[in-house]
């Protein structure tokens, strides 16, 4: 990778966090380098810096990567950089994947001339001349990158807030701006949903036999983006039902998603997650996690996919009255869903938990009347969930499913929601 710098003359190195890190290590050590570490976040304690390290404003500093795809990590470190009057021309990666980063990088008051020591092209070359791989996994590999190249980098916008820190408004964006936003396919796919159907609704079926659970998909699919199952209260669960779930899914273009709620450790989760009697990774294509076991159980559950699409919701905040879910806890969901954004789409929330663009916010315990159950239960209108609360999407259960007339409802729910969407980036 040293070999592949554009100027001889650098004055420090800098790894972005975290896989970076290591590489530019090896850089400095070997080439006796000063070296700048940029944490991603700054620590509670010692120095309680950002950057660690010694600089002086205007030196030249290379920038080390592993993998750039959409060039957010790399844009993130630039900015910390450029803060501290560094002069950032190049950043060096091992492997380009070809999904937009490089490129940009390249634009506007970024300007960073980025170099790569093998494209995804190349390195299905190698391995494919090698034997390592076949040559219909280099062309699924290939078709996917090709597919998949119009990531963008996540920016911070400049807009007024509280703490005058500067953030990335998703409230301002539409759902088709945000496509291109997002590098994770089926963020992408329900953002398109969204924005063909128009509708931000998702509903609840909390029911307990599988007629009910298709009966009710059944109306209610023309009309929403998703359909959250809790699998496991159905007396009579059967693969037919998840078939004719999915068939209905592709019907009327929406998604499945179990509210399975994982909150184990990573080793557990996984076998939850692709064994047991529902196999909830064969079907479901998002599902919720809690976030109390760390990044253990989102890498637990990766560990479980195998090369299919999926994603999951991150439980930030809840519904019930008296949930213990402390602002510490949120800001911990939001630290896990940014170094995982490849498997965590967004968060179940009662507030703005996050301004970035990428991640979804979903908010249950929405009806047309506001009103508390016997089981503390809080709920909240459409429109003071999105205009007030930030959700994208709203999660309704009852209002529908118990309606005289659940299509109906649907369709008022949908209507409701969506039109405060639109009043919500009209108003920007």
């Amino acid at each position: 990778m040293w070999a592949k710098r554009p100027n001889p003359d650098y004055d420090l190195v800098c790894g972005v966090a975290y896989t970076g890190l290591p590489i530019a290590t090896v850089i400095s050590t070997k080439q006796e380098l000063p070296m700048l570490i940029r944490r991603k976040e700054s620590k509670g304690y010692g120095t309680k810096k950002l950057v660690e390290g010694n600089y002086e404003e205007g030196q030249n500093c290379l920038m080390i990567e592993d993998v750039i795809v959409s060039g957010s990590s790399v844009y993130e470190t630039l900015e910390t950089l450029k803060e501290l009057k560094l002069k950032v021309d190049d950043a060096i990666v091992f492997l380009d994947r070809e999904q937009g980063g490089a490129a940009a990088m390249s634009w506007g008051s970024m300007g960073v001339n980025v170099i790569s020591v093998v494209t995804m092209t190349q390195m299905m070359g190698i391995l494919l001349k090698h034997g390592c791989i076949n040559q219909a996994t280099s062309e699924s590999v290939l078709e996917f990158v090709e597919s998949h190249n119009d990531t963008s980098i996540v920016t911070k916008e400049k807009s007024s807030c509280k703490n005058g820190i500067d953030v990335m408004d998703r409230k301002k964006r539409s759902f088709e701006s945000r496509t291109s936003v997002t590098n994770h396919p089926l963020a992408r796919k329900l953002f398109e949903i969204m924005s063909s159907k128009k509708t931000n609704l998702c509903v609840a079926a909390d029911v307990t036999t599988s007629a009910e659970l298709i009966s009710l998909a059944e109306k209610v699919g023309p009309h929403i983006c998703l359909l959250k199952t809790h699998i496991d209260i159905l007396t009579d669960f059967s693969k037919e039902t998840v078939e004719s779930l999915k068939e209905l899914a592709a019907t009327h273009n929406f998604m499945l998603f179990e509210d399975r709620k994982f909150g184990d450790i990573g080793s557990t989760v996984a076998s939850q997650y692709s064994g047991g009697a529902y196999n909830i990774v064969d079907w479901a294509e998002l599902v919720t996690v809690h976030g109390l076991p760390g990044d253990g159980i989102i890498k637990g559950l990766m560990s479980a996919i195998n090369g299919r699409p999926r994603g999951c919701v991150l439980v930030s905040e809840m519904s019930s009255s008296g949930a213990l879910t402390s602002q510490e806890y949120v800001s911990g969901c939001c630290k896990i869903a940014e170094n995982h954004t490849y498997f965590v789409i967004g968060f179940v929330s009662q507030s703005n938990v996050s301004s970035d663009p990428r991640f979804i916010l979903l908010t249950p315990g929405v009806q047309l009347d506001k009103s508390v159950d016997g089981l503390g239960q809080q709920y909240v209108t459409p429109r003071a969930a999105v205009l007030e609360r930030g959700a994208d999407i709203i999660i309704v259960g009852r209002g529908i499913r118990e309606a005289e007339d659940p299509e109906a409802a649907a369709i008022k729910y949908k209507e409701e929601a969506f039109s405060a969407y639109l009043e919500r980036i009209e108003a920007q």
